[in-house]
């Protein structure tokens, strides 16, 4: 099995093309793989497939074998991968995936690589029970959450796959570990959810970081800053425009007023390619 190991913002991947559908030991593989001690090392495995409504399609299972809907991340290395690799000559491609529909990519292009990548990644959903939670509102914003005696408050956005953005003193500093595992797995989401603490520095600018479902926690989240930028804005802590900085490095995103989609601009990276042999 060829592979491609890449990154988006630290959050990184095995990249594989080439097969027609997800095979069905993928959870398996996923599980093995991403072992950062005994496989290849990796947040997630991510399949490059064959299409009917767009360009490519994504598979994306995390490195607990479970799978993911959306990747911010993921989706940018794999228009990279497309495109460097020759699959795909335009710079407008689309790419198919499994919670948030086919999303239209623009790709920067210099000596012949892809530097960045603009993703619509659609609109957000704000419905507590669509998201999901199991809050039945319009809109779920600065919600109580109680764990082991301490409350937060988040809001729930949903970006093809459930977030849950809770505002800190100290996103930085802040103790992923004890917290993230408890608030992913709480009843109150009951399809489990990516967990983004934040601490907004101005109408612009704020730290992130992220418990990610399935992986824990990771450098980067493509579709969690995305949920934080919509959430700042129910909030009314930032614009519509903002970097969102995470551990890896930082992404530009913005809510379009006029078609109330989500743009995440970033890099993508290769770090290196490989034969697995089984």
């Amino acid at each position: 099995m060829e592979f491609t190991k890449m990154h988006g913002l630290g959050n990184d991947f095995i990249v594989v093309a080439g097969e027609q559908s997800l095979p069905d030991n993928a959870s398996e593989l996923a599980i093995e793989l991403c072992n950062r001690f005994f496989g290849i090392g990796a947040d997630g495995l991510v399949y490059i497939l064959p299409s009917e409504q767009a360009d490519f399609r994504m598979r994306i299972i995390n490195s607990d074998g479970s799978e993911a809907e959306q990747c911010g991340n993921a989706i940018r290395c794999v228009a990279k991968y497309v495109y460097d690799n020759g699959l795909i000559d335009r710079t407008e491609i689309t790419i198919e995936t499994l919670g948030a529909g086919v999303q239209k990519v623009q790709l920067t292009v210099q000596d012949g690589k892809v530097e960045k990548v603009r993703v619509d990644m659609g609109e957000p959903i704000l419905n507590g029970l669509q998201v999901p939670t199991t809050v039945d509102a319009a809109q779920v914003v600065s919600h109580p959450i109680e764990v082991d005696g301490r409350e937060f408050r988040f809001t729930a956005v949903s970006m093809g796959n459930p977030h849950c953005v809770i505002y800190v003193d100290d996103a930085v500093g802040f103790d992923l570990q004890t917290w993230g595992p408890k608030l992913e797995t709480h009843p109150l989401f009951p399809r489990k959810t990516n967990v983004e603490f934040v601490t907004v520095k101005s109408r612009d600018y704020a730290d992130m970081r992220v418990w990610e479902r399935g992986a824990g926690p990771t450098l980067a989240c493509g579709t969690g800053a995305c949920a934080t930028l919509v959430s700042s804005v129910l909030n009314g802590h930032t614009d519509r425009t903002a970097t969102v900085s995470l551990k890896g490095g930082d992404l530009l995103i913005e809510w379009n007023e006029d078609d109330n989609h989500v743009y995440m601009t970033g890099p993508a990276s290769v770090v290196f390619r490989g034969t697995l042999a089984r």
